[in-house]
């Protein structure tokens, strides 16, 4: 078996692998340990473009030991968008998109889900509660329905309502909180003992790390096993930032992949920037839940669990963290639908910081710039938008309006 046990981010102390409690001793957070000498030995990137094209075609570096427990809707291998007629256009060298939002369930959140429900199947776990401000939960609601798991998700009440109508498609107990994603987390830990719940929140498990890390094996892969200048990153919890960082560092050490990391921009919304004001502050403490504007995305997350782990990544990599105003990310939604890409909130944020960032002058004229669109518009689309729109009978109507 590959799965060697836990390291701690912080002080490296080696554990013995477990399911839940993702917290050291010293408060730094636990990640999977590989035996990366075996994997060497015994897996090339010649054997992976033999296999089926999804995320677990680097079965070898994921955390599930016994392979009857692997949950699957087909996630992964996403594609890579070139954006050939805007390279002319920004004084940029390369630029990509990906595209996950053509997960199964419509959001790099299928990724995450599919390893921890694998999981929660491999240690018997019978029920489960997220938190979550929308694309968390539905992702969570279809691999546990998958898998026959009983879900449970908490969401707060201001989320997208076609975001949570999916969750109790798919099955799930679904419940609106008054309050944040914080407060949902903590009616779990409330209740976890006499619920019988697991909690799958961000960085309480192993298996969301492990699946958003496919996100960066997958692009170094489609790339010709080389990495981007610099990774755009619409960023919450930061468990993406997390698993590409980690990502990156086995390649190496497999020596698949060679020189400097990518620059890691974090892109969050004005009115939740805990790590934009982190990386302004030095400082790696953060409450910002009382003055909490942002609009409900997975961007809005006030208190991330390790939020010092996430700026030391931005920090070791060279790159920074950006805020946009809703109007940006707005416009930047309009652009990317017009150029034929669905984009939710998140996924046009990178836009818009990419378009902030060369303005600035930070991205250079030599970079290859990759953004992550991680959700489908449609997913936000509100309800009465929908009757706002003119009603006609004839082309006559039409002229009339």
């Amino acid at each position: 078996m590959n799965r060697l046990g836990l390291y701690c981010s912080r002080c490296s102390a080696r554990l013995p692998f477990r399911y839940q409690e993702m917290k050291c001793d010293c408060g730094g957070t636990l990640l999977v340990d590989y035996d990366l000498e075996h994997i060497a030995r015994t897996l090339t990137k010649e054997a992976l473009q033999t296999r089926y094209p999804s995320m677990w075609r680097y079965k070898e570096l994921l955390p599930v030991s016994n392979p009857d427990c692997i949950i699957t809707l087909g996630e992964g291998w996403t594609p890579l968008l070139r954006m050939q007629e805007w390279e002319q256009k920004l004084p940029i060298k390369r630029l990509w998109i990906k595209r996950e939002e053509q997960n199964p369930t419509g959001s790099f959140k299928s990724r995450g889900f599919s390893v921890a429900v694998s999981l929660l199947k491999e240690a018997g776990a019978t029920k489960a509660a997220v938190p979550s401000n929308g694309n968390a939960a539905g992702a969570f609601a279809a691999y546990a329905g998958r898998a026959g798991i009983e879900a449970s998700v908490f969401i707060p009440m201001d989320c997208p309502p076609l975001i949570v109508d999916e969750c109790p498609l798919y099955g799930a107990a679904t419940f609106f909180v008054d309050g944040f994603i914080h407060d949902a987390a903590a009616i779990i830990e409330a209740g976890k003992q006499d619920q019988g719940w697991v909690n799958i929140g961000t960085l309480k498990e192993p298996g969301r790390v492990e699946g958003k890390k496919t996100m960066g094996l997958e692009l170094a892969e489609q790339l010709g096993w080389t990495f981007p200048d610099v990774i755009i990153y619409p960023t919450g919890g930061g468990s993406g930032i997390i698993g590409m960082w980690k990502a990156y560092q086995e390649l190496k050490e497999l020596r698949w992949i060679d020189g400097p990391m990518p620059r890691f921009v974090c892109v969050q919304e004005e009115g939740c920037q805990p790590i934009v004001d982190g990386i302004a502050c030095s400082q790696a403490e953060s409450d910002q839940a009382a003055g909490v504007e942002a609009s409900p995305t997975g961007m809005r997350v006030p208190n991330p669990p390790d939020l010092a782990f996430i700026l030391s990544i931005v920090e070791q990599s060279g790159g920074t963290a950006i805020a946009l105003s809703k109007s940006q990310i707005a416009e930047a939604t309009r652009t990317l639908g017009s150029q034929g890409i669905s984009a939710s909130p998140e996924g046009s944020a990178t836009w818009a910081g990419l378009l902030a960032l060369c303005d600035s002058g930070w991205l250079r004229p030599s970079d290859s710039v990759v953004l992550f669109n991680t959700s489908h518009a449609m997913k936000y689309v509100k309800f009465g938008s929908i009757s706002a729109l003119p009603i006609i009978k004839s082309y006559e109507d039409y002229c009339r309006l």
